[in-house]
């Protein structure tokens, strides 16, 4: 033991401490530290609570300052929050990070090849490693990208795949976030935050870059351009200032330096689409879009959408304007599909997976509803097309009631809902008003797929931040923390 831990570990800061059977991010063990956590504790246990609290007080208003708020829905009194920030950062070793890298190169591959085949060719269904009925009844299949081209068969560009620990460390898939992933503006602004609240925190640490993540997200976008437009004019479209993500789109439009678009700035003529600026109209060859497929063209979805642009799928299929992501992606981040793509990447790729998936329920296998009907008390249950933790039903949390109610909507329709046990998830040290607690934790990893795939280092770490909670959205009440992947 290092001389001066054991008087860290017996520091009034570490009295509410707990441990118990999740993986926990600081503590191998009662009274033992992971190796690389050593410094951390020293210095937060070396400063005082007064200088401590006046930090989280600095990070807060910087937030404030930065316009760094989200919307929560449906809530009578004010909805813009922002956005809870814990001190504390999560620390990932080089070799924990090389696994996760290597395991999300290979999801994304295999993903991306099977939007290709289930468009097209279909040879995943016709072998029968994907139930065909399980496709064509998700929401977000699209009939109209079949036998489309996509430029360089790119179907997923960006992709924010969520992963948890589990009691003995690894890391395992929750969910893929294809279709608009967001959160990528928290982790730039926490890792800003954080190298001038501990800069010299941040200086003993060998802590890898993610700065350079809006320049690889413009050069992912940049070498998805049509042919014949070798400097593509470049816009990243949003539903508009109203969307809970609406910093997010402005940020990143600001930091690439490309216009920040909605859909009555946009014009198609001609299946080209165009920009209206006051010197008159600018084709646009790349959408980064924020917009969900049902929106984003009136002719071709929703007739009842004005956020999106009327005749935008027409110039996409004549290949004069790329959209990242491609329309109907949705399909592969279907928490019904998601079961599946272990099977996904042995068939395309002949490789077992690198990262599992949680253990998933399928009430449409009728053993598996079964089973699920008779243990909701223990599992988690979610319905397949919704988000931000709502939908959901977490088993030994819930009330009799909420548990009938689940259990009528799982009866009356199957295919909408997925059931995983329960996980106690692993746990980082938070600062919660004096003292280091430790709340359950998330990793959201950002997946580029352009000429080839590219990961930063790190990725948003999302916090349930109220005691005893497996929820880490910022919607039900969680935060987020600096992720330092270190460099050896």
């Amino acid at each position: 033991m290092h001389p001066n831990q054991s008087s860290q570990l017996e520091h009034a800061v570490l009295k509410n401490y707990l441990l118990d059977h999740a993986y926990d991010e600081m503590f191998s063990g009662p009274g033992n530290l992971h190796r690389h956590c050593q410094r951390l504790l020293e210095h937060f246990t070396s400063l005082p609570m007064e200088e401590l609290q006046r930090r989280k007080q600095a990070a807060d208003l910087s937030f404030l300052n930065q316009g760094i708020t989200f919307t929560v829905y449906g809530r009578e009194e004010g909805t813009e929050k922002i956005f809870p920030y814990d001190l504390v950062p999560r620390i990932i070793t080089a070799a924990e990070w090389q696994t996760v890298e290597l395991g999300l190169t290979q999801r994304i591959t295999a993903l991306n090849l099977f939007l290709k085949d289930i468009y097209n060719e279909g040879r995943v269904l016709t072998d029968g490693i994907v139930p065909r009925e399980m496709v064509y009844s998700c929401k977000h299949y699209r009939r109209q990208m079949v036998g489309l081209q996509v430029p360089r068969n790119v179907y997923i560009a960006v992709c924010g795949t969520d992963l948890i620990r589990l009691e003995n460390g690894e890391f395992v898939v929750l969910e893929d976030n294809l279709r608009v992933p967001s959160g990528v503006s928290y982790m730039l602004t926490n890792r800003r935050v954080m190298k001038r609240i501990f800069p010299e925190l941040f200086r003993s640490y060998n802590v890898r870059p993610i700065e350079q993540y809006t320049q690889l997200l413009l050069g992912t976008l940049r070498s998805l351009a049509p042919e014949g437009r070798p400097e593509p004019n470049i816009v990243l479209l949003s539903p508009g200032v109203f969307n809970s993500a609406y910093f997010e789109h402005a940020y990143l439009a600001r930091q690439m330096g490309i216009e920040l678009v909605e859909g009555r700035d946009l014009v198609t003529h001609d299946n080209i689409v165009y920009m209206r600026t006051t010197n008159g109209l600018r084709r646009v060859d790349v959408i980064y879009r924020r917009v969900d497929d049902d929106f984003i063209d009136p002719l071709a979805f929703r007739g009842d959408s004005i956020l999106g642009v009327a005749g935008l799928f027409n110039a996409y299929r004549a290949g004069n304007v790329t959209l990242a992501n491609a329309f109907g992606t949705g399909v592969a981040d279907d928490k019904a599909l998601y079961a599946y793509v272990p099977d996904i990447i042995r068939y395309y790729l002949t490789e077992e997976p690198i990262l599992n998936n949680v253990e998933t329920f399928l009430p449409t296998r009728p053993k598996e509803k079964q089973h699920v009907l008779e243990n909701l008390d223990k599992l988690v249950v979610k319905a397949v097309g919704e988000s931000g933790g709502y939908g959901m039903l977490i088993g030994p949390q819930s009330t009799k009631a909420q548990r009938e109610d689940f259990a009528r909507k799982i009866e009356a329709n199957p295919r909408n809902y997925i059931a995983q046990p329960t996980i106690s998830f692993s746990r980082a040290p938070c600062l919660i008003g004096d003292e280091l607690e430790p709340r359950h934790v998330d990793l959201r990893p950002y997946v580029l797929f352009g000429d080839k795939v590219t990961i930063v280092p790190g990725g948003l770490t999302r916090v349930a931040l109220n005691r005893g909670s497996l929820v880490v959205n910022s919607s039900q009440g969680g935060g987020s923390k600096d992720t330092w992947v270190l460099s050896e």
